[in-house]
């Protein structure tokens, strides 16, 4: 069987109990699906592949170079969906969010309202390495799912999308928000689990194995590739 995250962080009890209730089964993929790259900005990889203690001087939300591996993966997605014109949305926050926009967040965040030269600069842009082209939505948001409070959930019934393809970051955050409200309106979700990341180890670990357990399909990116190419073009 194929290592998981969350390996290491599960007891033989866990184990046991989520088996014998009959948990983690696979959903399986339909016939539409959608690519989400949920959050992936600077602000959550830095400028620059580094460790993320050194990044989140300058970037205070970073996940440091495992955002940028996870960006690599992100790309084999965006290459296969767009080979076989499949639907790409993209999520971010609000360019210049106000204080309506940041609301509750800081009240769990200290450092929320700070605004460094870097952040100002390029913190709410996509990276190069995985931008959008011309065409491709880009929803922005001001909380953690990527339907709470946009038109996302309009867009997708004209496109026939029954299969969500989610990644990017924060795996524990907006990542599993999205995955949960997905889940909730009926859509089969895939989760890409190397391109998914998040700052904490545990956080990430845990997530994924909750979210497999009961609201996705945890799968590679090799997998996905495999599973668009099959279904061919749209």
């Amino acid at each position: 069987m194929t290592s998981q995250p969350w390996d290491p962080w599960l007891s033989e009890r866990d184990r046991a109990v989520f088996e014998a209730a009959g948990y983690g089964q696979r959903s399986g993929p339909g016939e539409r699906p959608a690519l989400f790259v949920v959050d992936v900005t600077h602000d959550f990889v830095g400028d620059r592949p580094e460790p993320i203690l050194d990044s989140i001087t300058r970037f205070s939300n970073s996940c440091g170079e495992e955002g940028w591996r996870a960006m690599e993966r992100i790309a084999e997605l965006l290459a296969a969906f767009r080979r076989l014109g499949r639907p790409v949305f993209y999520t971010k926050g609000p360019d210049e969010p106000t204080a309506a926009d940041r609301g509750s967040w800081a009240w769990k965040n200290a450092r929320d309202l700070e605004q460094s030269d870097h952040r100002r600069a390029i913190g709410n842009e996509i990276p190069d390495l995985i931008a959008p082209l011309p065409g491709e939505p880009v929803i922005k948001k001001a909380k953690p799912s990527a339907f709470f409070g946009s038109p996302l959930a309009s867009y997708l019934p004209p496109l026939g999308v029954d299969t969500i393809v989610v990644a990017g970051t924060t795996t524990s955050g907006c990542v599993r928000a999205t995955v949960v409200d997905a889940f909730s309106l009926n859509y089969r979700v895939i989760v890409a689990v190397d391109a998914v990341f998040d700052r904490g180890e545990l956080a990430h670990a845990a997530n994924l194995f909750d979210m497999h357990a009961k609201y996705a399909d945890v799968v590679a990116v090799s997998e996905i590739v495999d599973y668009i190419e099959r279904l061919g073009a749209a």
